[in-house]
Order: structure tokens, then sequence, then C-alpha cells
């Protein structure tokens, strides 16, 4: 098994220090918003009521840009 050790040496780097171990909540964040997302234009609803046309393609297209985004700092949702 490999082991990856982050240090940081000083006040100044304690917020490099957080940003590092708060990443998987990042993740979930990002995967949660999603899946609110997703549930927008899968179900057609939003906030407890029928999503209007205009919301679920604008939902669709955000999914879109959040994949794109992510791809291009090689992060992946799935993974």
């Amino acid at each position: 098994m490999s082991k990856i050790i982050l240090e940081f040496d000083s006040y100044e780097e304690a917020g490099d220090a957080r940003t590092a171990l708060d990443g998987y909540k990042w993740k979930i964040a990002m995967w949660d918003l999603d899946q609110l997302l997703r549930a927008v234009t899968k179900y057609g609803a939003f906030e407890g009521r029928e999503a209007t046309e205009h919301e679920r393609d604008m939902a669709d297209t955000l999914r879109d840009s959040i994949r794109e985004i992510l791809n291009g700092y090689s992060l992946n949702l799935e993974d």
C-alpha cells in the first residue's frame, strides 16, 4: 500500500492544509449539486413544484458546464 504525506510547515500554510484535507468535502458538495440538477432534468421537479422548461434546460446546461470544468482539471465525479 502506498502512502502520501503532505507537509505544511507554517501558520501561513494553514489554509493550504485545510484545502488539501477538505478535498473530499468539495467532491461530495459537487456531487450533491449535480444530483440536484439531475433531479430537475430527469424528474422535472424543483423545490417541490414542477420545473419550468427554462429551469430544466438551465439545469442540463449547468450539469454539462460542471463536467467540462471538472474535466479541465482532470477531475471526475464518478471516480
